[in-house]
């Protein structure tokens, strides 16, 4: 046998077992979220005869950091004014928008300059003026000097008076019911210092005044992948974790957090993309290596709807950025990696995470490359190139097969059959074609992290299918 024929069979057999690895670890994942939901729903109908914890909820500051967000603002702030909790504030953080942002929202919710005192417990941008609302007495708006999305949440963090704080994105709408539901893990486990709630693509269904009218499925083909995209990440990628307590993301288009122990780790950090799991892993990091009891956790109920870039220039925008800063979170905090002290979270979760999320894409780019350079130039036989393409493919479109299941089984949220036509359709699609550029995408993301590129918010073009109607 030839030098080369060996290191050829040296490569098959090493991505065969990347993949059986990969297809291993979704399907644990897959498993344990569905006993997450199962335990979910099982506590479903209690809760709902419950609803509030008679008057016990904790007040909520909920800040929207906005840059450029003059298409959906309105219709968010209307989605937050209708929900159905005791007491809650909501801070706008302008983030120099050079758009109508800021003018938008004078004019529907009658602003003035109001001067504010407040403690600067995190360091941010000059802010210019300080708003209240004169027709809303529970809307503060924050216009400031432009410092990313980590100032602008920080910048809010400083200026919110409750013990909770509440993160989402200027173009996310939530359910009446959605704060109730987060809130009440803070209540049922004291330990809880961050939850996330689930997240839906807001394209296609139909909203009035920031409330959800009809559930749908949009007709843009990049925005129907994103949807069966959503479906698995927060089913099962997310869910998974919860169980063992290493969830290493909330979604910053909708997290819940004690506003203390953020305060504690530094706040938001400025010197990354990708703040949101970058605060969550920091979190980690503190709690575990001081040795302190706590939990971070999730919640299967579809409370939020947010919008989905529909095209490429867009989506490759977000998927480089999120790939970015994904690295920059895991470096960053990469003592936590087999640290005595990080449990679980550090021999387990951190290191699958730095393999299949991280290091993944790349090995996954090279493998296609591989298999489809060497069965070209004769050196991999068919076989083999349809074993791959099995291992590469067919599992992850049975993981999305099976996502679809659960969530007709659970929450059935896409009513009509045509719409869980639609989904396998877009499960297919997402698998043969997408998932291989957004491989591409993400190591273009991982690149930049490696040589040290400028980062940015991104830009994504905003449809404004949330204020339609």
């Amino acid at each position: 046998m030839s030098s080369i024929s060996l290191v050829i069979i040296i490569f098959q057999v090493l991505y065969f077992f990347y993949f059986i690895g990969i297809s291993l670890h979704y399907l644990i994942l897959n498993i344990s979220a569905a006993f997450v939901i199962a335990h979910h729903m099982e506590e479903k109908p209690s809760f709902n005869r419950i609803k509030t914890y008679s008057g016990f909820e904790l007040p909520v500051s909920i800040i929207v950091p906005a840059y450029n967000e003059e298409k959906t603002i309105i219709s968010t702030v209307f989605s937050l004014l209708m929900l159905k909790y005791p007491e809650y504030e909501i801070i706008i953080v302008n983030d120099g928008s050079s758009d109508n942002t800021l003018q938008s929202l004078i004019e529907r919710f009658s602003l003035i300059p109001y001067p504010e005192a407040y403690k600067r417990s995190l360091d941010v941008n000059p802010i210019h003026t300080f708003y209240r609302s004169t027709t809303h007495p529970n809307i503060r708006v924050i216009d400031k000097q432009n410092g990313g999305k980590s100032d602008a949440l920080n910048a809010g963090i400083n200026l919110s008076k409750f013990p909770l704080f509440c993160c989402i994105d200027a173009d996310s709408l939530l359910s009446r019911d959605s704060m109730l539901h987060v809130v009440s893990q803070f209540l049922d486990d004291t330990r809880t210092i961050a939850c996330g709630g689930t997240i839906r693509i807001a394209n296609g269904c139909k909203f009035k005044e920031g409330q959800l009218l009809q559930v749908g499925l949009s007709t843009n083909i990049l925005a129907l992948i994103q949807t069966m995209e959503y479906l698995r990440a927060f089913l099962f990628g997310r869910l998974g974790w919860v169980p063992v307590n290493s969830l290493l993301i909330v979604s910053g288009s909708f997290s819940l957090f004690k506003k203390q122990p953020v305060i504690n780790v530094g706040g938001y950090s400025t010197g990354t993309i990708g703040e949101d799991m970058e605060l969550v892993v920091r979190l980690h990091r503190y709690y575990r290596t001081h040795g302190i009891p706590y939990k971070i956790t999730a919640i299967p109920e579809p409370i939020c709807f947010t919008e989905a870039p529909e095209d490429l220039h867009s989506l490759k925008n977000q998927r480089v950025r999120w790939q970015r800063g994904l690295a920059e979170s895991l470096w960053k905090n990469i003592d936590l990696l087999l640290h005595p002290k990080s449990g679980f979270l550090g021999w387990v979760a951190y290191p699958l995470t730095i393999l299949f999320e991280l290091v993944g894409p790349l090995i996954e780019l090279a493998g296609y490359v591989f298999f489809l350079a060497g069965y070209f130039l004769g050196i991999i036989s068919p076989q083999a190139l349809v074993a791959f393409l099995i291992l590469a493919i067919g599992f992850s479109l049975f993981i999305s097969i099976v996502t679809i299941a659960l969530e007709e089984m659970s929450f059935h949220i896409y009513p009509k059959l045509q719409n869980i036509l639609l989904l396998f359709f877009a499960a297919l699609l997402e698998n043969c074609g997408f998932r291989q550029i957004n491989t591409v995408w993400r190591v273009a993301g991982t690149m930049k992290w490696l040589f040290r590129f400028k980062g940015s918010w991104g830009a994504i073009e905003r449809k404004g299918t949330s204020s339609t109607i």
